[in-house]
């Protein structure tokens, strides 16, 4: 059933809004088509640095969380070292004239812009989403109108004012980068509904709408990420890393750790270091009243104890915890739809599951992602090359990491190769169109240039081997039965 909200019509200040958006993107575009690579890579990094130089950024996070009333502001600031890396990676890659050459099989790749990208914000990150956007659309010359999350529009038009003073700075029409003012779903509608690309990040209402605007999108799957701990795993490093997961932003990303499938022979060790590194082991009691103040009666997640500390957390179900505590751990009383432990949790909660055999975490990772969370990102930690190999082979998901906190790799870091970005594809799996990191690639059209190589044709008999029968291909008419 259609909500309410998305069945209005656009107000007249709405629609003169959008109008004027348009127009000005239209005159923008058609200036920085004509940049050269060096123009936009000096582009690129003006609005980079225009937020993510520390004093500017920590203004945008506090800002940003006092509008929300989500997230923490010590780890949000992290987010900003996620600009540099998108900077990185943008830097590093061509975008203008001839991006791509292949002489063996005689192909030249031009790059070419997108056009008028409708970039989604969530709520959650209302300043990296429109830095990392802005980036990789200047990047490819494209021009983005951002439309905000309603509960962080002032932070997020904020970032965009500061990326369009410095393209001012710089010399180039402001107007690259906009940001609609009068938000609400009917106007996100019709905003990806008029551009040429739209890139959405948010709930899955959201992205499912965006994938029915009747234009190209890129959207993203939800999470519930999933950890399988082996046997042979450093304890140390595993909590470590699941506290520094589970904790960044107080939850709220969908890459955070969410459940823990752990081997019974290091179970209780691994729950003991949890413990060590600031988790609270809720009681039965506690659990139950956890469940009620996180899932209603059909199993529906409460939007008031997202993305909050613990302490709040706890405070929602009724009871206390320490001060010094910086997650909330439950043990899993079973995996499925039933169970909403074993659900996408964004918060500062994780299920910890036990299990004997790895054919049995993998079959538990498996119903695990029929609840939720299929196509976006699952992790190991594990020095078995083979556990991993086979986790590889079966697991429903775009990305596994591999001993590295799950929401702080997947989506990109300066220890692994992982394209960086603040968009998720998840496949298939997630109703999403790419299973992979959404980069620069994704902002730009590409011209493939074709000129005649060497044939290269196999031979029949290479082609069809054991099926392959020169009396059939010579076709001769077969003869009759005496």
């Amino acid at each position: 059933m259609v909500a309410p909200e998305t069945t209005k019509p656009l107000t007249d200040e709405q629609r003169q809004e959008l109008d004027a958006a348009f127009e000005r993107a239209k005159r923008a575009l058609a200036v920085v088509e004509t940049y050269s690579q060096e123009q936009v890579d000096r582009l690129c990094r003006a609005v980079a640095w225009a937020v993510a130089n520390k004093r500017t950024f920590t203004r945008l996070v506090e800002m940003g969380i006092a509008e929300s009333g989500l997230g923490d502001a010590d780890s949000r600031m992290g987010k900003r070292l996620k600009i540099r890396g998108v900077l990185r990676d943008a830097l590093r890659q061509k975008s203008v004239g001839i991006i791509e050459e292949l002489p063996e099989k005689g192909l030249v790749k031009y790059g070419k812009p997108a056009g008028i990208i409708a970039c989604i914000v969530p709520t959650t990150n209302p300043d990296l989403t429109p830095a990392g956007n802005a980036i990789y659309a200047i990047k490819a010359r494209d021009v983005v109108i951002f439309s905000p999350h309603p509960r962080s529009k002032k932070t997020s038009f904020e970032t965009v004012r500061l990326m369009r003073e410095a393209l001012e700075r710089a010399g180039a029409p402001a107007d690259m980068l906009q940001c609609l003012i009068r938000v609400n779903i009917p106007m996100s509608q019709a905003l990806m509904a008029r551009a040429d690309l739209v890139l959405a990040t948010g709930g899955q209402a959201m992205v499912q709408a965006a994938y029915s605007s009747g234009t190209p999108a890129y959207g993203v799957g939800a999470g519930n990420s999933t950890m399988i701990i082996d046997e042979t795993a450093n304890i140390e490093e595993a909590a470590r890393n699941t506290r520094l997961s589970k904790t960044s932003d107080f939850g709220s990303g969908c890459s955070a750790d969410g459940n823990l499938l752990i081997e019974a022979g290091i179970f209780d060790r691994l729950l003991a270091q949890l413990q060590s590194e600031g988790g609270y082991l809720a009681t039965e009691t506690e659990k139950t009243a956890l469940r009620r103040a996180m899932w209603d009666g059909e199993g529906h997640r409460l939007p008031d104890t997202v993305a909050i500390a613990p302490q709040k957390l706890a405070a929602a179900a009724g009871f206390s915890i320490p001060a010094d505590r910086k997650f909330i751990i439950v043990l899993g009383d079973g995996i499925g739809k039933q169970y909403p432990f074993s659900s996408e949790k964004l918060t500062t909660l994780l299920a910890v599951y036990k299990y004997q055999g790895f054919d049995q975490a993998l079959e538990m990772m498996r119903a695990i992602y029929e609840v939720g969370g299929k196509g976006h990102s699952c992790g190991i930690y594990s020095f078995d090359e083979d556990h991993i190999h086979r986790l590889a082979l079966v697991a429903p998901v775009s990305r596994i990491m591999v001993r590295q906190p799950q929401s702080k790799a997947n989506a990109g870091a300066f220890n692994n190769g992982m394209p960086m970005t603040s968009s998720l594809g998840c496949g298939t799996w997630g109703g999403n169109i790419v299973s992979e990191n959404v980069h620069l690639k994704h902002y730009l059209n590409t011209t493939w240039v074709s000129v005649p190589i060497k044939e290269d044709k196999p031979s029949d008999a290479e082609l069809f081997g054991e099926f392959y029968d020169p009396v059939l291909e010579a076709g001769e008419p077969a003869m009759a039965p005496s």
